[in-house]
């Protein structure tokens, strides 16, 4: 599929459920080959705050849902000490399938992925995205050379949405002393959320 048939599929793409039946269909990639579940996310599809992770692992895949092993434990705890529910965020990956062995996605895979996982934020159109690891702050702020260990913490503006770039959880995993510096990006998350929603409040009539 030709990158101007791609758009304009995606284009006909008006729902998150219509979107999530396109990716079914996808293999622009090999990844699919590979995978048992086309991985598409879950949550609120009207979120404010989406968090993007690099890819499912074994588990993910096998389910077919977003962050369900132990790195999806330890983002459960993350997204409590927020105060958020998963039925109120939304989850999503670079891309929707397992690579091999958990490796990370190639550039090539990313690539072929990147128009749906933007479309995706399209359609969600959040105001606030977390960006889990380098993989996913590298796509989403189009910067191949960016350090996670230096941008985390820092707030970027793509398009009309605030990006907070932070380490996977994964990482927290293999080294715990990752934990602290992430609570300090989510408090920087849940203040500027919080102010979101008390800015929409007052606008209620």
């Amino acid at each position: 599929m030709g990158d101007l048939r791609l758009d304009e599929a995606l284009d006909q793409q008006t729902s998150l459920s219509e979107l999530q039946e396109f990716c079914q269909k996808c293999n622009r990639c090999g990844l699919r080959q590979g995978a048992c579940n086309v991985v598409f996310g879950e949550g609120n599809p009207r979120a404010k705050l989406v968090f993007v992770g690099e890819g499912p692992g074994a588990e993910e895949d096998r389910i077919g849902r977003p962050f369900v092993g132990a790195a999806g434990k330890l983002l459960d705890r993350i997204f409590a000490a927020g105060g958020w529910t998963r039925d109120e965020i939304y989850i999503a990956n670079v891309v929707k399938c397992r690579p091999p062995g958990n490796r990370p996605p190639r550039r090539t895979e990313i690539e072929s992925c990147l128009p749906l996982l933007q479309k995706q934020i399209e359609l969600i159109a959040p105001r606030v995205i977390v960006a889990m690891g380098a993989s996913a702050a590298k796509t989403l702020l189009n910067d191949p050379s960016l350090s996670i260990t230096k941008e985390r913490g820092r707030w970027h503006k793509v398009g009309r949405c605030m990006l907070m770039p932070t380490f996977h959880p994964a990482a927290l995993l293999r080294d715990p002393r990752k934990k602290k510096p992430v609570w300090k990006d989510i408090q920087q998350v849940m203040a500027f959320y919080e102010g979101l929603q008390a800015a929409e409040g007052e606008r209620q009539p």
